[in-house]
């Protein structure tokens, strides 16, 4: 706000702070009950360019003092978009039961004006204070010209997006009470980034888990099948217990380890059975990109084609991969990593372990080597890309499509049109040291009675190849950097994935420890020792 200027909107009533108050108020409340801005002066002309820092406050402080007294009609007068606003700001009383609201505006940032609202939320005889923070942006309407809020569902609340409602009632499902396979109780204050799991395992099994709903005020969203989002509780209900299959230890380290980078994701699995051990996001916009991201993998999509070079004759572990430095397929030159020395005479081995990528490249030339090999291994031997896995909650299966041209040659290299979550990654390493794919699941199939995916695996001799090429590269390897100081069976594959538009490539990072396999994903984190290696290492240190 101005210099001098305080304004404190409460219930509708706004008082100005100034070196005369008497005379700033009455201006201001005047200027309330004037919603085309046209006061007594005539008509002026519509004014162009960006709003001064006096309309930007002048409308907002309108905008906010409608909506904190409850009138919609007036507030969404305010915006440039008064049908769309005019609904939600009417629900804001009438469905949240949201009532004695009070805003406080902070200091304006240009044509960005933060501020505060206390309330109390009142429900059949249940009331609880609520309190939190949000922002408004003000832009020059594009026919008016006035100053006007640019209305987005976040100006009431930061939760809200398109198409959502604000309701205060009996919850749409009962409470949960979610424990790891050992019977301890997971909470997302306790694990932060498991808070949208939880969300989205209460609003499937909530019914199925015994407990009764409670009161709450929470966004709804319209596709059913998402669930909403609990904003405050005014009776908790009965929670169901719910068995996960999480390890709270391998938890809490992913928890600790995705923290230290930023927009990273880590998923764990248990290759002997499929079942999740740990999920963990640090993202801005709170997306569970460990299970449902869709982007490329870079290569640690080399485990799969290296499987498919060998189960189709094209080469084995021992037989003959060159590096060259550049290797051209279809009119399009690929290249290695800076620093990484050609070698005509590497063996399959040395190329996977130095992650060359020229050499994975000259398969594509192979006649064994067609359009749809690479898919077909994926989605027969790996259980990819079928879109028919029920983990227990939404995710991605991957996707490898048939490609010719340049395509077949990248995706070959977790390029191309290979899109990929961490959780597939980590579906694949286990497939790769186990030789069987099992669907990974992070709830019981039997609690529903989902039948889970199937693939047919992969030849004993196969697994015998790819492990020890993962075992030398976590040795003499591109991994060996993180996965020094590690013991028994183990192996590793480290990934970059270069994204348009972004300076710093997406850091992938594979591994397996014992019965544990890991994958994360730390997208613009660089080189995939650089952020996804310590993830991943961190996490397979606590042995699941």
């Amino acid at each position: 706000m101005r210099s001098g200027v305080k304004v404190a909107l409460v219930g509708g009533v706004c008082t100005v702070l100034v070196g005369g108050a008497g005379y700033g108020a009455y201006n201001l409340l005047s200027a309330l009950h004037d919603p085309a801005g046209s006061g007594s002066g005539g008509t002026a002309a519509a004014r162009t360019g960006p709003p001064s820092g006096g309309e930007v406050e002048d409308a907002s402080a309108k905008f906010l003092a409608a909506w904190a007294k409850g009138d919609a009609d007036e507030a969404a007068s305010y915006t440039n978009d008064a049908v769309e606003a005019r609904p939600l700001l009417g629900d804001y009383a009438t469905s949240a039961h949201i009532t004695h609201v009070t805003i406080t505006p902070g200091a304006r940032h240009g044509s960005t004006v933060p501020f505060s609202v206390k309330a109390t939320v009142a429900y059949e005889g249940r009331s609880r204070p609520l309190a939190y923070t949000g922002s408004l942006t003000v832009v020059r309407g594009l026919t008016t010209g006035r100053a006007l809020v640019d209305w987005k569902p976040s100006v009431i609340h930061p939760a809200l997006q398109k198409g959502d409602t604000l309701v205060t009632g009996e919850a749409a499902k009962a409470p949960i009470e979610a424990v790891d396979r050992d019977g301890a109780v997971l909470t997302a204050d306790k694990y932060p980034s498991l808070g949208p799991v939880l969300e989205a395992l209460r609003a499937k099994y909530g019914d199925k888990a015994g407990g009764s709903p409670g009161i709450e005020l929470a966004v709804r969203h319209t596709a059913e099948d998402t669930p909403g989002k609990t904003l405050l509780t005014l009776s908790p209900g009965t929670p169901g217990k719910l068995r996960t299959t999480l390890s709270a230890s391998a938890q809490a380290a992913a928890e600790g380890a995705v923290r230290q980078y930023p927009e990273s994701s880590v998923v764990a699995v248990r290759p002997s059975t499929g079942e999740v051990l740990a999920v963990a996001n640090h993202r801005k916009d709170g997306f569970d990109a460990a299970f449902e991201g869709r982007v490329a993998p870079g290569s640690t999509m080399k485990i799969v084609s290296a499987a498919a070079a060998i189960d189709n004759g094209v080469t084995t572990m021992n037989g003959p991969a060159p590096c060259p430095d550049s290797a051209v397929w279809q009119s399009q030159t690929f290249h290695n990593l800076t620093g990484l020395e050609a070698d005509e005479g590497a063996t399959l081995a040395d190329s996977f372990r130095r992650s060359c990528n020229t050499a994975f490249v000259k398969l594509a030339g192979s006649d064994r080597m067609q359009a749809d090999t690479l898919t077909r291994e994926a989605e027969d031997r790996f259980g990819l890309g079928r879109d028919n896995w029920k983990t227990g909650i939404v995710s991605f299966d991957g996707s490898v499509p048939a490609a010719s041209g340049p395509d077949k040659a990248a995706n070959l290299i977790g390029q191309g049109q290979v899109q990929m979550s961490p959780l597939n990654m980590a579906s694949v390493t286990a497939t790769a040291v186990t030789g069987t794919f099992r669907q990974p699941y992070l709830v019981p199939p039997g609690l529903d009675h989902r039948e889970l995916a199937t693939a047919k695996g992969l030849p004993a001799a196969t697994v015998a190849q790819l492990k020890s090429m993962m075992h030398l590269t976590a040795t003499q390897g591109t991994a060996q950097p993180v996965m020094a100081g590690f013991s028994g069976d183990f192996g590793a594959k480290t990934g970059s994935a270069e994204v348009d538009g972004q300076a710093k490539s997406n850091s992938w990072f594979t591994g397996y420890r014992g019965d544990v396999a890991a994958t994360a994903m730390s997208q613009g984190g660089g080189h995939g020792v650089d952020a996804a290696g310590p993830i991943v290492a961190a996490v397979l240190r606590t042995g699941g």
